[in-house]
This record gives structure tokens, C-alpha cells and sequence, in this order.
């Protein structure tokens, strides 16, 4: 592949990815930083970091709209539950962990 369609494949994997979160909005963002070390909040700060670097306007509840397909607060509202405490303590033991490396 040359580089345009490399970008091209890259774009279409990131716009599946965004779809398949938006497909399942069960999944909690803290289940997603536990298993996976990312989150939706993980990928609208790289989205924003991205668009920054190139030197385009985007702010920062533009970037999370992009990535939740609604506004975060609406996403709190309507699909964010609250964390259990087994979920805080697996985040406690895993940020615990990481500064220790």
C-alpha cells in the first residue's frame, strides 16, 4: 500500500472502531481501562491531539462529541453507570502498579 491508502485503511479501522463502541455503549469506559489501558475518553484526547498538531480548530467537547456520538454529558446521563467497587479497586491496583514500573 502506498501512504494515501494506508491513511485510507487507518481512517476506515478508526471509524469501525468509534461505530463498534457506539454499537456498544454497555461497555463501560472503566472496563475498557482495565482491560485494554484505553478508553473513549483515552481516544477523544488523541483525536484532539491530532487535529491540534495539525493546527485545526477542535475543542475538547467537539473532540468528545466526535468519539461518543453525543454530547459526554448526555453520555453520562444516559449510558455511564457508576463503578462498582471491585472496578475502583482494580483501577487503584493498576495505577498503583504503572507507577511502580
Amino acid at each position: 500500500m502506498n501512504e494515501k491508502q494506508t491513511t485510507e485503511v487507518e481512517a476506515a479501522a478508526f471509524r469501525r472502531l468509534i461505530e463498534h463502541l457506539d454499537n456498544n455503549k454497555q461497555v463501560q469506559n472503566i472496563d475498557l481501562m482495565l482491560l485494554a489501558d484505553f478508553c473513549r475518553n483515552c481516544l477523544s484526547k488523541w483525536y484532539l491531539a491530532a487535529a491540534q498538531e495539525r493546527d485545526l480548530a477542535l475543542t475538547d467537547d467537539e473532540a468528545r462529541e466526535a468519539i461518543y456520538k453525543m454530547s459526554y454529558s448526555e453520555w453520562k446521563a444516559n449510558h455511564q453507570l457508576p463503578a462498582t467497587e471491585e472496578q475502583m479497586a482494580a483501577s487503584d491496583a493498576k495505577r498503583v502498579a504503572k507507577q511502580q514500573k
